[in-house]
C-alpha cells in the first residue's frame, strides 16, 4: 500500500515537470541528455528515430525537442520542419557533428531555435534548455523602440521580427542608411529570451584595426603597454544577450577569421590569455553595403557571410512606405517637443504632409528626423508648414548639351521631359493623377505627353 502511494506521488510530480523530447540513435548520448535534464528538474522522453519521434509529437505535448541531425530513418531536419509547421510554439534544437555548421545553418533556416555541436557541452546544453523554456509571447516593446506604420512593407518586417525573436539564429539586417536597422535588432532582442541581458551595439567601422581584437575579446593585465588591468570585450559584455555588429562589412579580413571561429566554437580568448572562455552571445549584424557584392569582390569572407546571414531581415526604404509618413512624423514631432520641454506639440499642415510624402528621402527615417528637428527650430509656431521643411528640390538628371552636341533641340527637350515625367511617376508609384499634380499639369496633359513620348 505504501509503495502504491509513493508511486502515485512520483507520477504526480513527474506530470508537473516540463517534458523534453530527446531524439538520438546513440544510447550513451540519450543517457547523458536524460541525466542532465533530470538534474535540472525536467522529465525526458526518448525516441531513437524520426518515425518514433513523430508518433510521440502527435500524441503528447512537450516543452522542448532536442534532436540529432543524423538518424537511422532520415534527417533530424524532417522533425524541425514538421514542428515548425504543426507545433509552431514548440522550440526545437538540433545536435550536429563537430564542425558541421552547414547542418546547423540549414536547421536554423528551417525554424530551429538553436543548435549544439558534438561532443555536447553540458554547460551549453543547460543554457540552451533554460533559454528555450523561457520562450514566451513577445512582450510589449518600449514605446521609443516601436515599429510605427501599417503599410505592407513594415507589417512584413514586424511579423518577421516576432518570428526571429523566438530563435537564436544569427540575423543579417540589410537596408539603406537611416532605414532603422538597429531599431529592428533591438526589437528582436527585447522580445527574445535574452531580453533581461544586455544589447551591445558596435560600429565596426569606428574601431581602429590595431585595437579590434582587444575591443572585441578583451585583454589580460600586462598583455601590452598600457594594459594595467584585466578588461572584458564586447563579447563578454554581451554574454547572455545580443551583440549587434553594425557596418560589419568594414571588418578587416584578419578580424573576420577570428569572428568566424568565435561563432563556431562559442568561445573567446582574451589578448594575453592562454585559455578560452565560453560565451553565450546571439549575433545580429547589419550594413548599408551589399554584403553579397563584398563577398564577390573578396572584401568579405564567404564562410563568415553564411554564418552571419542565416536569416536576412530587409528594412524597406521610407519611399516605399509613404502612407506611414504622417504617423512617423507625428511621433517624431512629439518626441522632439518632449525632449525640448515644449508645452505644445506642433502639427503638420496638409501641405507639409503632401510635401513629405512626395519627397524621395535618400536618408530615410533618419533624414525625416533631421528635417523635422530643423523645422521645429525655425517655425516658431504651433504648426509646421511646407516652407518650414526646406526640402531639397527633386533631382532631375538632365542630358548634357555638351555631350549631345549633335542632338537637335526638339530631341533634347523630349529627353528632359521624359526624365521629369518618369521621376514624377516613380515618386507617386505610377499614380498618374498624383504625378500630374506633382508636375503641375492636368491629367489630360500628362496622358497626351505619355502617348507622344511612348511611355507605357
Amino acid at each position: 500500500m505504501k509503495r502504491t502511494q509513493s508511486t502515485t506521488k512520483d507520477n504526480e510530480v513527474a506530470a508537473e515537470r516540463t517534458r523534453i523530447l530527446i531524439v538520438d540513435d546513440e544510447a550513451d548520448i540519450l543517457e547523458l541528455l536524460e541525466l542532465t535534464l533530470l538534474r535540472m528538474g525536467l522529465e525526458a522522453q526518448r525516441a531513437m528515430s524520426v518515425a518514433e519521434a513523430l508518433v510521440l509529437l502527435k500524441s503528447q505535448e512537450y516543452g522542448l525537442c532536442l534532436t540529432d541531425m543524423r538518424l537511422p530513418d532520415g534527417e533530424g531536419l524532417r522533425l524541425v520542419e514538421y514542428i515548425s509547421e504543426h507545433c509552431p510554439n514548440l522550440p526545437v534544437a538540433v545536435i550536429t557533428a563537430h564542425g558541421n555548421m552547414e547542418n546547423a545553418v540549414a536547421a536554423l533556416k528551417a525554424g530551429a531555435f538553436d543548435y549544439l555541436s558534438k561532443p555536447v557541452s553540458l554547460g551549453q546544453l543547460r543554457v540552451l534548455v533554460k533559454s528555450a523554456l523561457n520562450l514566451k509571447a513577445p512582450t510589449a516593446s518600449r514605446k521609443e523602440h516601436d515599429l510605427l506604420g501599417s503599410s505592407p512593407p513594415i507589417e512584413s518586417v514586424r511579423q518577421l521580427v516576432a518570428k526571429l525573436a523566438r530563435s537564436q539564429a544569427a540575423v543579417y539586417v540589410s537596408g539603406e542608411s537611416g532605414s532603422g536597422k538597429e531599431l529592428a535588432a533591438r526589437l528582436i532582442h527585447e522580445n527574445s529570451t535574452r531580453r533581461d541581458k544586455d544589447f551591445v551595439a558596435v560600429n565596426c567601422g569606428a574601431i581602429p584595426e590595431n585595437l579590434m581584437e582587444s575591443e572585441f575579446f578583451g585583454y589580460r593585465k600586462g598583455a601590452f603597454t598600457g594594459a594595467d588591468q584585466d578588461r572584458d570585450g564586447f563579447f563578454q559584455a554581451a554574454n547572455g544577450g545580443t551583440l549587434f555588429l553594425d557596418e560589419v562589412a568594414d571588418l578587416p579580413l584578419a578580424m573576420q577569421v577570428k569572428l568566424l571561429r568565435v561563432i563556431q566554437e562559442k568561445k573567446v580568448r582574451k589578448v594575453g590569455a592562454t585559455q578560452e572562455e565560453g560565451v553565450d552571445v546571439r549575433i545580429i549584424s547589419a550594413t548599408h553595403q551589399n554584403l553579397g557584392a563584398c563577398v564577390e569582390s573578396g572584401k568579405f569572407r564567404q564562410d563568415l557571410y553564411y554564418r552571419l546571414n542565416v536569416i536576412e531581415l530587409k528594412m524597406p526604404p521610407l519611399r516605399e512606405m509613404r502612407e506611414d509618413i504622417p504617423e512617423l512624423a507625428a511621433a517624431i514631432l512629439q518626441r522632439l517637443s518632449h525632449d525640448a520641454g515644449a508645452d505644445v506639440v506642433p502639427c503638420l499642415t496638409p501641405a507639409a504632409v503632401r510635401a513629405l510624402q512626395n519627397y524621395s528621402f535618400p536618408g530615410n527615417v533618419r533624414e525625416l528626423e533631421n528635417i523635422l528637428e530643423r523645422a521645429l527650430a525655425l517655425c516658431g509656431e504651433a504648426r509646421v508648414d511646407e516652407g518650414d521643411l526646406y526640402l531639397a528640390p527633386p533631382e532631375v538628371s538632365l542630358p548634357s548639351l555638351e555631350s549631345g552636341s549633335n542632338m537637335a533641340l526638339p530631341e533634347y527637350l523630349d529627353q528632359v521631359e521624359r526624365q521629369a515625367i518618369m521621376d514624377a511617376l516613380n515618386k507617386t508609384r505610377f499614380n498618374k493623377t498624383a504625378a500630374a499634380k506633382l508636375l503641375g499639369i492636368t491629367f489630360r496633359a500628362l496622358r497626351y505627353r505619355l502617348d507622344r513620348l511612348g511611355i507605357e
